[in-house]
């Protein structure tokens, strides 16, 4: 298996929406995005925003479901 493990420093790992947005806005785009913290009504906001304000491919799993990395 392949990936790329970053460890961000930029903020706390409790930040809220607005601040994970901001901060995505410095990012380089990743091919998929997943939120997998927090409620899913939520987590859902957070991946439509991500979509719809930086044009990130952001999906929410269920819970259980595996996805290839």
């Amino acid at each position: 298996m392949r990936a790329d493990v970053v460890q961000v420093d930029a903020f706390s790992a409790h930040a809220d929406a607005d601040e994970l947005l901001a901060w995505a806005t410095t990012a380089p785009s990743p091919k998929t995005t997943y939120l997998v913290h927090g409620e899913p009504d939520a987590a859902e906001s957070v991946a439509g925003r991500l979509r719809d304000e930086h044009d990130w491919p952001a999906v929410v799993p269920r819970q259980g479901e595996r996805v290839p990395l």
